[in-house]
């Protein structure tokens, strides 16, 4: 199949979060099968030197967004079987941030409307386009609407649904090129909203866990978007995500201390050398905690906030907290640090190097997130042979298998009510079995074995694709393991684009 995915990030040349990194590693599982990837991305401000340099300047042309005519640059950059296009234009991207911009309808409206002509210039025929988030929620609509004159199928990924793209409703008649017979695909509670766009137009919709696929259907997770996403029927699917196991790698990792596999004695090096550089106590028998997390509510962190003192006052233990993000959650992390110097460090940064050292360095792993559509960060935890201690929501509860001791069988920790005695407790429960090698050398045995990578997730949209372009194809074997039911009858749009 010839797959085009769109998206606004992509690890290695802009990362602001786990959208980044799905955009990296999915696109190389699909092409190992012999299919065709080409990624279409803004070209932010950051791009690593080493890749600028290569980049091949493909051609230029004009882009209209209503009046305004603006620059478009394409260039192309190939490796891992996978072609990346980079959308060019300054005034758009060259920004310190990928979002959050007073403009942020503008740019990616461009970016959509540049999008489509960077496939006239290619003269690019896929089969099918897959989108991801808020950022390139408009394509499916657009499709629907007949901005692009031939067949093709288009799948849109919602990797967080509490970022939807909306916007005055204004920018309607001030930005798109669509009649307004189409506004009511975008229109809701008196705004333009992208998402609600790309829920009602693509042919399918995934998100990145089947718990968070069933949570989003309830008005707690659905952040008012529940009904739409009723309307899909089967058409929508929670496929997990996974990690690039060659990325992350504790065997090879460069930025880790001592490389290990399978090896507990050598992981526990890293731990001293971590409590040296941190001048916490040096042991390797108290048992590491690591926090790595965008310092935000969602993300549990007033679960932590109120159990801290008490888990440092009662427990002989270390806890090692990286991120930024919210001022009340730096400057209660930042005075816990002051007032425990020997057993609690905050490092008010996000540093890629230092945070796979902290990985590799920790027994444990917290995430007690009020909801989690999939989490990366547990699944590194356990590629580095860290144990996760997380709240049973949304991918989490997918990944994560709580460690029951009278069968052995578990890879973690988890608690399912978001109260804050539940995880403690939890933690408390990890560290009685820390103590006990019997437990801990299964938990870890268990870890070992854990299949992390693409593989199967790959297999999965795989399906969906195939299920899209012939979905008359029963005898199809990809099909069949990747589909659980048939597609749904949904409605169809019949629109035109001025």
């Amino acid at each position: 199949m010839n797959i085009v995915m769109v998206a606004s990030e992509c690890a290695p040349f802009f990362k602001t979060g786990g959208l980044a990194d799905v955009v990296a590693s999915l696109p190389k599982a699909l092409a190992k099968k012999n299919h065709k990837l080409t990624i279409f991305l803004p070209k932010h401000r950051g791009l690593p030197h080493d890749i600028a340099s290569k980049l091949q300047f493909i051609g230029s042309f004009d882009v209209h967004v209503k009046w305004r005519k603006q620059y478009c640059g394409l260039l192309s950059y190939e490796t891992d079987q996978v072609i990346y296009y980079f959308i060019d234009n300054e005034y758009y991207f060259n920004r310190a941030h990928l979002y959050d911009e007073v403009d942020d309808a503008e740019r990616y409206v461009f970016f959509t409307h540049a999008f489509f002509k960077a496939l006239e210039h290619l003269d690019s025929t896929p089969d099918l386009i897959h989108c991801h988030d808020w950022q390139t929620a408009l394509i499916p609509l657009y499709i629907k609407a007949g901005a692009y004159q031939r067949n093709v199928k288009t799948v849109f990924t919602i990797h967080n649904l509490k970022y939807q793209g909306v916007f005055p409703l204004s920018v309607f008649n001030e930005l798109l090129h669509l009649d307004h017979i189409h506004l009511g695909g975008l229109e809701y509670k008196g705004a333009v909203n992208f998402m609600k766009a790309a829920l009602i137009h693509a042919d399918w919709v995934t998100t990145v866990s089947p718990s968070y696929a069933n949570e989003i259907l309830d008005p707690y997770y659905g952040e008012g978007l529940e009904s739409f996403l009723h309307e899909r029927g089967t058409s929508l699917s929670g496929i997990v995500n996974g990690i690039d196991e060659d990325v992350y790698n504790p065997a090879n990792d460069l930025y880790v201390s001592i490389p290990y596999k399978k090896h507990y004695s050598r992981k526990k090096e890293n731990k001293r050398i971590m409590q040296q550089e941190l001048d916490l106590t040096i042991s390797k028998d108290i048992p590491m905690f690591a926090v790595i997390s965008r310092l935000v509510e969602e993300k549990g962190l007033p679960l932590l906030v109120h159990i801290l003192d008490e888990l440092l006052t009662t427990e002989s233990v270390q806890v090692v907290i990286m991120g930024t993000g919210e001022s009340k959650f730096e400057e209660h992390f930042q005075s816990i640090s002051n007032r425990y110097p020997n057993s609690c460090r905050f490092m008010n940064v996000f540093q890629e190097g230092l945070a796979r050292r902290l990985y590799a360095s920790s027994d444990f792993f917290l995430m007690p997130s009020r909801f989690e559509p999939c989490g990366l960060s547990q699944l590194i935890a356990l590629r580095y042979e860290t144990v996760p201690i997380v709240r049973e929501t949304g991918g989490l509860k997918d990944t994560i298998q709580p460690y029951n001791e009278f069968t052995g069988a578990g890879n973690g920790f988890s608690f399912t009510n978001y109260n804050a005695n539940d995880f403690l407790n939890t933690i408390r429960y990890g560290i009685h079995l820390y103590h006990q090698p019997k437990h801990w050398n299964q938990i870890l045995k268990n870890i070992y074995k854990c299949k992390l990578n693409w593989e199967h997730s790959a297999l999965q949209y795989e399906g969906i694709y195939k299920q899209l372009l012939n979905p008359t194809n029963e005898e199809d074997p990809y099909v069949q393991d990747s589909i659980q039911s048939e597609p749904g009858t949904k409605r169809e749009a019949h629109l035109v684009i001025r």
